[in-house]
């Protein structure tokens, strides 16, 4: 495989994407409308703001229409050692877009010695919703999450996205997906902004399971096959996965804490 060549004022630089595209390797939004597709859809995601940085988490269910297309997707990965993002909508085109955007701070890095600064990942994330909104509107819109440890600043800072590339910087938290309004309204009365990372993790892990009662695009806790939602916390140690057996054990004592409550999940 020979490298590409650029003429004077044609070089993509670290922009991974532009030399994908220079080079004809990134692919053309399909011409199907969704609606004629079993499309698979991610829905819950959460990111929520800590001391430590910020706790992300996202249920494990994709569906295609009434269907439950997959139980056990993972919707938060690492997007390098500092940052993380959280899908939801389609979820092929959306996990395309996090494996290119992990290539194109992989690539950044290589190319400029350096990592891209939190706003400039956020940005280049915004830009990659942004050239999507072809897809989107013929209905395989990708709506991320994205969060990271800001290394110059010593803080946790989180961002919405919109279908049209738009990006918006929350405060304490960001959700999105099918569940987004009820788990936002759980997290909106938890959250105390002086709260630790593992405070947050308990709140994100109720805020999932309640919300999968109410809305039935998002997956609860899977007893019998031990599927639990994805929960990460990223800080000054970086993207750190919670262990599944963590998160486990947090929802039995969510549900013991319930039955001793005498059920009422209201």
């Amino acid at each position: 495989m020979t490298l590409p060549l650029f003429e004077a004022g044609g070089d993509p630089g670290p922009d991974f994407a532009a030399l994908l595209r220079s080079t004809g390797k990134l692919p053309a939004p399909p011409d199907v409308p969704a609606s004629d597709l079993m499309l698979s859809h991610a829905t819950t995601v959460v990111a929520i703001r800590c001391r430590q940085g910020v706790v992300m988490a996202g249920d494990r269910r994709a569906t295609a229409g009434h269907l439950i297309s997959h139980r056990t997707i993972e919707k938060v990965f690492p997007a390098d050692r500092w940052s993380g993002v959280a899908i939801a909508g389609a979820a092929g085109p959306a996990m395309e877009m996090v494996r290119l955007f992990q290539l194109q701070l992989e690539h950044y890095e290589k190319v400029e010695g350096k990592v891209l600064s939190l706003d400039g990942k956020a940005n280049q994330l915004g830009m990659m919703v942004r050239n999507n909104l072809p897809a989107a509107l013929q209905g395989f819109a990708v709506v991320p999450l994205f969060a990271g440890y800001d290394t110059a600043r010593g803080i946790g800072r989180l961002f919405q996205y919109d279908v049209t590339g738009g990006r918006y910087e929350e405060r304490e938290y960001a959700v999105g997906g099918s569940g987004s309004l009820h788990a936002g309204t759980v997290i909106k009365l938890g959250h105390r902004p002086d709260a630790d990372a593992d405070q947050m993790i308990d709140l994100a892990v109720s805020a999932l399971f309640r919300t999968a009662e109410e809305d039935a695009a998002t997956g609860g806790p899977d007893l019998v096959r031990g599927i639990y939602p994805v929960v990460a916390v990223i800080g000054a140690d970086g993207f750190q996965r919670v262990a599944d057996s963590d998160v486990e054990a947090r929802f039995r004592q969510l549900l013991a804490s319930l039955e001793t409550d005498g059920g009422d999940r209201s």
